[in-house]
């Protein structure tokens, strides 16, 4: 016997076993901020900035940041807004490009002021008694805590970017900007005042945009209200519709039973507004619906309809309505058709006309007006029509010249002087519901014209900050005029803010997902003018003077001058939008070009929607790390923000250069917990991102943005991250085996790949293919599916596939080509994986990375995805491996069951006989090694048929696997068995273990 038997040498000490002190255990809470202090000490953002400055050849791509607002704590959609953003600027830096990312806020705006108004009603302060340059310094100050907090997080998340030198809108040269953005509106003759309704918060005193609007459920009481009929006109269109009906003989008499039962007949409404009744002006109805007039013919006790009287409604709704009135069919009948002929003659008396100690005030005709906005949906079939409280009331009084009425205060108090309900709020102070309706429903009953009310549920507009209720009142306002043209001479896309909107969404903007597209363009489509005042301190003001001879629609209303301009800017750059407030500062920005005493200076303030629409003229255009065309390459926010930022700044963009600021906009859904619910403090099923990344890391929680769909809504709970977690573990142990099996691979012992075994090559196609796939997800931002391939990748064709083959190669071979081939392949692997995950996995691919360059100045961050030869690609070899791997699968399978069975241990145990019906497979067999490719000790390759006991599988029919188990001794080394162990000079080894030895 040799003397290096088995009891003499422990083979395992012989094997090349992957070496790596790379941990199984992340430990990523801990870790990550040593990560997070490395890059900022080695500057790598600004290091990636000199590399492109220093590489011609790198096109640059812009991410516009979306300001968040300087208020508050990080929630789950800010995390998922910022780690979405960052996958795009490093996988767009990783595939070449220069990826410029300046993170930005919005810093002006009620809730804000609001925060600093609850500290004074704390303090027992009054606002209005604090001087207001002092007010503004401290929502300033309040704005800078959050920032700085704010941006402590979101670098927490691994969000890379321009952190040192942010964008703010409340900075000097913000503020001078966006007063410029709106004096180019003012010179353009897009602004003007107007009163007309807006959204109006009673609570803040404030009017407010849509994206300050969210829609809750609240009670309300409906009601149906009388109206009398006072007159009917006589028309050419009423006398040809009788004539046409009745003929000349029995006009007369029609005419006369017309008059008649229309007489004492009431017009019937429906409205969940009570308090606006005392501002109609018209009732409105459609000509499309068929109406009817009615006659009460009995009725029950407490019932506020009258026997007798007639009432005009819509058919479809006349029996609904008189249930609610607390009449039975029998109790009313149908008299005869009221046509629109015959509507458009009457003329209606206010329910409160001629009404005692009403002073006259609604002594004035209510007319009947045709409006395609009228259903048949609910209520009666006629709309209560008050000019002063609602869009289309108001669109019909424009048409017709109806006027407006000022019934109602900032407070939403009735005007004092107002009879029966002077000094009654709607809502009070906290938002809640006031006296008003009552006291309007109580006066319809005194005076006989309510014929029925119900308690219901609605959803309403709230404001989001003080989630109060808000209504629709009319106030004197400034607007920017959309559908005027622009008196710019820049009409490439169109001569008014909205054609140059809707050109820009049609032909200049690519959509992610395109139904992105849909939603903004019917949101511009019907948009009224654009509301820009809002009456708060603490914001850019409108930077405007008025002369007070004259009225809003006097040409010199609005002092339109260059020269003042140019004085205010010059302020707001030197001294912050502060300049507006201090004493004298009319006199200061008119000059001597103008009699101060002539003017009024405007202090209403900027829609916070306008600073932040602003945002790619002083980000974009005015940085050195902006944008070369002052256009982004992308917009990037949740869907909210169609009706929010991208509305915005489209309108605003293409008031003052032309076109929409963005070539791209990509939306995400919204983040609800694991059960689909939306989230809510109170009900406890939040998840902030700073509990996420203290449990299990920042990474696992951008895994999870990245295996979600972005494009709908997002679930995220403790089973989901769980879920998460395991697949990062499978992730992480992948790279760990690699970085084993690369562990002192050298430059001098790497393979071309024309010299490698067809194994490598294919594995080198499939990387070629998956490159592309990667590429092309990351410039979809199809993040989900670029992790998925590779994830499948990983575990499926690495893991359970190559890995699993090579690692007898790796671990048993000496320093043959079949090794050194593996370990090139796994070296290539290292680097595309690396970069591949990098832009999501930031933390790790960083850790593996270092673990294998530990360099002071090292970083996958500083790297690029590697260029992927085309030579890899060969359809004909991927193919054969194709049938190669199906094979495979048939015989794994047979052998799983022996393996169940206990007929075998491992599957090193068996040499199966394997029957081939296909030529073309059982050739392509034959020239693999096809026991290794199957872990096995021994197979044979036949094209006899198979006896009918042979295992198959479905879906490979070609294959039928007979088991035998080896025949030999296990080798000590390998664990194959095999019929030449004992015969070599390592008695307990096999050939190639012997070669390997010696």
């Amino acid at each position: 016997m040799c003397a290096d038997t088995p009891d003499t040498i422990d083979y395992k000490d012989t094997l090349a076993l992957p070496k790596t002190d790379f941990p199984m255990r992340a430990g990523l809470p801990k870790r990550e901020p040593d990560w997070l202090a490395r890059w900022a000490e080695m500057d790598v953002y600004g290091q990636l900035r000199a590399k492109a400055a220093a590489d011609e050849t790198r096109e640059s791509f812009t991410l516009h940041d979306g300001p968040p607002y300087a208020n508050g704590h990080l929630h789950i959609g800010h995390a998922l807004n910022k780690v979405l953003k960052d996958f795009i600027v490093r996988s767009q830096q990783m595939m070449g490009r220069d990826a410029r990312y300046i993170p930005g806020w919005d810093c002006h705006g009620l809730p804000i002021e609001w925060k600093i108004e609850e500290q004074y009603r704390a303090k027992g302060k009054d606002k209005d008694a604090i001087n207001v340059v002092d007010f503004r310094q401290e929502c300033r100050r309040f704005a800078e805590g959050w920032i700085d907090i704010q941006r402590e997080e979101f670098k927490r998340l691994g969000v890379t970017g321009n952190w040192a030198d942010p964008y703010l809108t409340m900075d000097f040269h913000a503020e001078r900007v966006i007063a410029e953005e709106f004096q180019k509106f003012l010179m353009n003759g897009l602004v003007y005042q107007g009163s007309k309704p807006v959204m109006w918060s009673p609570v803040e005193k404030t009017a407010l945009a849509e994206a300050e609007v969210e829609y809750h459920d609240r009670q309300t009481d409906a009601i149906w209200v009388a109206f009398r009929v006072a007159g009917i006109a006589g028309s050419d269109a009423l006398t040809d519709l009788l004539l046409d009906q009745f003929g000349e003989e029995k006009y007369s008499d029609e005419v006369q039973a017309l008059s008649a039962d229309c007489a004492n007949a009431y017009v019937i409404i429906w409205t969940t507004t009570p308090w606006t009744i005392p501002q109609n002006r018209a009732i409105c109805y459609n000509p499309a619906i068929k109406y009817g007039l009615y006659e009460v013919l009995d009725t029950p006790e407490e019932c506020w309809a009258v026997k007798g009287e007639k009432y005009i409604m819509a058919d479809d709704l006349a029996e609904a309505t008189f249930a609610r009135a607390r009449l039975e069919p029998h109790q009313f009948t149908r008299l005869r058709d009221a046509p629109p002929e015959l509507l458009d003659c009457f003329t209606c008396a206010h329910p409160f006309e001629g009404v005692p100690q009403g002073g006259g005030e609604w002594n004035y005709p209510v007319p009947l007006l045709r409006g395609e906005h009228v259903t048949a949906d609910a209520g009666t079939g006629f709309v209560h029509t008050a000019p002063s409280h609602g869009d289309d009331d108001y669109a019909i009084g424009r048409a017709h010249g109806l006027e407006m009425t000022y019934n109602i205060l900032d407070d939403s108090s009735f005007r004092d002087d107002l009879p029966f309900f002077g000094g009654l709020r709607i809502y009070d102070e906290k938002g809640k519901p006031g006296k008003a309706n009552k006291a309007v429903i109580d006066k319809l009953i005194e005076v006989h014209h309510l014929l029925a009310r119900q308690r219901l549920t609605i959803s309403d507009a709230h404001s989001w900050r003080s989630k109060a209720p808000v209504i629709r009142l009319n106030r004197p306002q400034w607007f920017a005029a959309i559908d005027k043209p622009v008196g710019d001479n820049n009409d490439t896309y169109g001569t008014t803010i909205r054609t140059r909107a809707l050109t820009s969404i049609d032909e200049l903007v690519k959509w992610t997902p395109q139904t992105g597209r849909n939603r903004l363009h019917s949101m511009i489509e019907a948009r009224p003018d654009w509301v820009l005042s809002r009456q708060r301190a603490w914001g850019v003001p409108l930077t405007c003077f008025v002369r007070k001879d004259t009225r809003p629609d006097d040409p010199d209303f609005l002092l339109r001058d260059e020269k003042v301009n140019a004085r205010i800017l010059e302020a707001f750059e030197a001294e912050g939008a502060d300049a507006w407030y201090k004493p004298g500062a009319k006199e200061r920005f008119l000059g001597n070009d103008h009699n101060a005493n002539d003017y009024e200076q405007v202090f209403d303030v900027l829609d916070v929607w306008f600073d932040s629409g602003s945002t790619h003229a002083f980000v974009l255009r005015d940085r050195e790390d902006g944008s070369k065309d002052g256009l982004a390459d992308l917009y990037l926010e949740g869907t909210d923000q169609h009706r929010g930022w991208f509305h915005s700044s489209m309108l605003q963009a293409c008031g003052t250069r032309g076109r929409a600021p963005y070539r791209g906009v990509l939306t995400h859904g919204f983040t609800l917990d694991e059960k689909g619910n939306k989230m809510s403090k109170s009900l406890g099923n939040t998840v902030a991102p700073e509990d996420v990344t203290k449990q299990y890391g920042a990474d696992i929680l951008r895994l999870w943005v990245a295996q979600s769909d972005y494009t709908a809504d997002l679930r995220i709970g403790p089973e989901i991250l769980k879920n998460v977690a395991d697949s990062y573990r499978r992730l992480r142990n992948t790279m760990r085996y690699l970085l084993g099996a690369v562990s002192h691979f050298t430059e001098d012992q790497r393979v071309d790949a024309k010299d490698m075994p067809e194994l490598e090559q294919y594995i080198l196609h499939r990387l070629a293919e998956l490159d592309k796939t990667v590429r092309e997800g990351y410039s979809k931002y199809d993040f989900q599916g670029v992790f998925q391939q590779v994830f499948n990748f990983c575990t499926i064709e690495l893991s359970a596939f190559y890995f699993d083959i090579r690692k007898d190669a790796l671990y048993c071979d000496g320093d043959t080509a079949r090794r050194r081939a593996a370990r090139t392949v796994m070296d290539i692997l290292f680097h595309r994986l690396t970069t591949w995950l990098a832009p999501i996995l930031v933390f790790t691919m960083e850790e593996v990375w270092l673990e294998r360059f530990p360099a002071d100045d090292s970083s996958i961050h500083l790297q690029d995805m590697p260029e992927t030869p085309a030579d890899w690609r060969d359809a004909t070899l991927a193919s054969k491996w194709q049938m190669v791997r199906r094979a495979r699968r048939a015989v794994t399978a047979a052998l799983e069951i022996q393996r169940t069975d206990k007929v075998i241990g491992a599957s090193l145990e068996a040499a199966p006989v394997v029957h081939v019906s296909d030529a073309a497979m059982l050739e392509a067999l034959k020239t693999t090694t096809f026991e290794d490719i199957c872990i096995t000790s021994a197979i044979t390759l036949t094209d006899a048929p198979a006896p009918d006991d042979a295992f198959r599988v479905t879906d490979v029919p070609e294959i039928a696997v007979v088991f035998a188990k080896a025949d030999g001794q296990k080798c000590q080394r390998c664990w194959k068995i095999l019929p030449d162990v004992g015969t070599h000079s390592h008695p307990a080894t096999c050939a190639r273990c012997d070669e390997a030895l010696s």
